[in-house]
């Protein structure tokens, strides 16, 4: 299968790990940049079951094989005691490893580190605006979002429908924890109304009717399985707080609409948080790329109800990013901005709205289109 788009991923010159969302695109990307590879699909079910009984087949397929070779070993994570035959032919005959995964919890209770520094680390997001190029339209995105698998389809609504249904029954039954498979059909849409806003555990498993460390194990599964990011708050003193008071961002806004059952137009309510996660998932797109940040947090005043959305610290410098789903520009828009002054060090200040002039303020806050925005980060000049 030939992908429409050319995706910006760069193929490494050592093995790797390429972790992504079901649908992300990952095994076709793999098929483009490696076609004569050795490729060992685990989702086939008669390989996997035959490896599973027997893992010294996998040896017996990649043996011959000259020093150098590359090797896809697609869904590894369903069978990541692999990973010690990986660690082994890398070993003996310096073959090369592409480990494609939707989830990081079976990798991480396998232990990953046996492949610490063998293996690079690599994500898969969904299709970016410059990926996209001239099919890219906010609004589409913001309604669909850009999954692959679901942006080519000739139903875009339908595709959301299974592939929120094949991740409730599959993905999650698949990860051994989920025990609470109707809880968890609960907790899905509760967390979906939580796009953009600080995690209240207590709140969602009130909402759910499951106790609080059910829920905080709901959220792990969300993230292992790439499906949504906790974000967390800057202190004022400069400390980043680590899980103390996270934001939940999911990583794809059709995703969100799909959970929440939404088929229509988008509404009012709903583009602000949408439009939060789509800037949010451009930037972690490019940020390997281009050196985008070191640290990424949102930044609050916690005495007013005043915030920035996204603050980038690199080398100690800091650039905080205010979005704002609307067309029409307004000095108000900039409150949170103008107060992100109070912190040292911050270069430079930005606005990213979704109206199509793009200038400067009288104290030098930068003002820009979403098509603006998305255009500098991918080509690495967010910064001063």
């Amino acid at each position: 299968m030939i992908s429409r788009y050319r995706r910006l991923l760069r193929l490494p010159e050592q093995s790797f790990f390429l972790l992504g969302l079901r649908g992300v695109g990952k095994s076709t990307w793999a098929g483009e940049v490696l076609p004569d590879a050795t490729h060992i699909d685990l989702l086939e079910e008669r390989l996997y079951q035959d490896l599973l009984a027997n893992p010294s087949l996998f040896s017996q397929a990649i043996r011959r094989l000259a020093p150098g070779s590359w090797v896809v070993v697609d869904e590894v994570p369903r069978l990541p005691g692999l990973l010690n035959e990986v660690h082994r032919w890398m070993e003996r005959r310096r073959l090369r490893f592409a480990l494609l995964g939707s989830s990081v919890r079976k990798l991480r209770a396998a232990g990953v580190n046996l492949l610490a520094g063998r293996a690079l680390p690599r994500t898969m997001f969904p299709l970016t605006a410059s990926e996209l190029g001239s099919d890219f339209e906010l609004d589409t995105v913001l309604r669909y979002g850009s999954v692959p698998l679901i942006w080519t389809s000739p139903s875009r609504t339908d595709a959301l429908e299974a592939w929120a249904l094949f991740y409730l029954q599959e993905e999650i039954r698949a990860e051994a924890a989920a025990r609470n498979l109707a809880g968890f059909a609960r907790f899905l849409p509760v967390a979906a109304l939580m796009n953009g806003q600080v995690v209240n555990v207590s709140g969602i498993a009130r909402d759910t009717g499951v106790a609080r460390s059910t829920v905080r194990g709901f959220l792990e599964i969300l993230e292992d399985t790439l499906v949504a990011f906790r974000l967390a708050g800057y202190d004022s003193r400069g400390r980043v707080r680590e899980r103390r008071a996270p934001k939940l961002y999911w990583i794809d806004p059709g995703i969100v609409r799909a959970v929440q059952r939404r088929r229509g137009p988008l509404t009012a309510e709903e583009r602000g948080p949408l439009f939060e996660s789509w800037i949010l998932t451009t930037l972690r797109a490019h940020a390997a790329d281009h050196d985008l940040f070191h640290t990424l947090s949102y930044w609050q005043v916690h005495q007013r109800k005043t915030e920035v959305d996204f603050l980038l610290e690199r080398s100690g410098d800091l650039l905080g990013i205010e979005a704002k789903a609307t067309d029409r520009y307004h000095s108000g828009l900039l409150r949170g901005l103008r107060a992100l002054n109070r912190l040292r060090r911050v270069v430079r200040r930005i606005l990213v709205y979704t109206g199509d002039r793009s200038f400067r303020s009288s104290d030098g806050i930068r003002i820009w289109p979403a098509t603006r925005f998305a255009a500098r980060v991918a080509a690495g000049a967010l910064w001063p």
